[in-house]
């Protein structure tokens, strides 16, 4: 390893399982004090077993890494708080968030509860929310007295989000509305000396090996000679980098499928109609008809 994260000291979301498991191993492999976070909770979000960020935890530490354990639940204000607090209370400091929590309840929208739809917009995008308001409220404090703050934020989107699938309206909405708050935050936060950026990740994870017609997608290879595509760790380089003191990048979207990586640019314009002045309903059914290729 190469030390890339010394001295950085950071949050990571989710920590128990999957992906965020394999980023808090990196992390530490590479010279970070690390809190882990993570509720326990069924993918669904329900239950909560503190074992599961304690097993991560306690593996790091044989190791040799710093590390500390948080079992708040961070879509709640007070749960982010405390995370954020077991670092700074604990070091002194924080330099990386990793906002990589989340749960899944999918059900076609005509048959999705409020509670389906609020539990996995709290989930992803509130506990995004709440993170890093408190995170960047604490590196503004810091530039406002005189330090020199070089943070990170890494978010998580998703192809669900951003090109879409049926019956994940909730995590897809979750998803869109993290990518376009890191490219707004991205503006926003970076008189603070705050980076923030996101990854789109293809990987195997209890959000992807328990989803019809994607379990066999990213299964394992039987052969462990071959290259292991959807292992979740292939990602955690990408947001070790995106971590580091000396990355430029801010403001972007990346996605990330094992040793693939794509920038993702945002909604644009692709075509256009102009006329002087309203125009009719006709004439405007016309013109978009023409311009979206639906005539009839």
């Amino acid at each position: 390893m190469s030390n890339s994260l010394e001295g950085r000291v950071a949050v990571i979301t989710g920590a128990g399982r999957g992906m965020g498991r394999e980023h808090a191993r990196l992390f530490a492999a590479e010279g970070a004090r690390v809190v882990v976070n993570d509720t326990g909770a069924e993918r669904d979000g329900t239950g909560n077993d503190p074992g599961v960020v304690g097993a991560i935890a306690d593996e790091l530490r044989s190791a040799g890494a710093e590390v500390v354990v948080s079992d708040h639940d961070v879509a709640t204000t007070e749960g982010a708080q405390a995370a954020i607090d077991l670092a700074l209370g604990t070091w002194g400091r924080l330099d990386v968030l990793v906002n990589n929590a989340g749960i899944l309840r999918d059900r076609m929208f005509v048959n999705m509860t409020e509670e389906e739809w609020d539990s996995v917009i709290s989930g992803h995008l509130r506990s995004t929310f709440s993170t890093t308001r408190i995170a960047a409220g604490h590196w503004r404090d810091r530039t406002k007295a005189g330090d020199d703050v070089r943070a990170s934020v890494v978010n998580v989107s998703s192809t669900s989000g951003l090109l879409g699938a049926v019956g994940q309206s909730n995590y897809g909405a979750a998803k869109a509305g993290i990518a376009a708050m890191t490219v707004i935050l991205a503006e926003e936060l970076g008189r603070y000396g705050v980076r923030i950026n996101a990854i789109v990740p293809v990987a195997r994870t209890r959000m992807t090996e328990e989803v019809a017609g994607i379990a066999d997608l990213v299964r394992a290879p039987a052969d462990p000679a071959v290259f292991d595509t959807f292992h979740p760790g292939n990602v955690s380089p990408v947001v070790a980098w995106l971590a580091t003191e000396a990355c430029p990048a801010t403001g972007r979207v990346l996605y990330v499928k094992g040793g693939e990586v794509r920038l993702v640019e945002g909604w644009h314009y692709s075509g256009t109609w102009e006329h002087e002045g309203r125009g009719t309903v006709a004439e405007v059914g016309d013109a978009l008809g023409a311009l979206l290729g639906e005539t009839s």
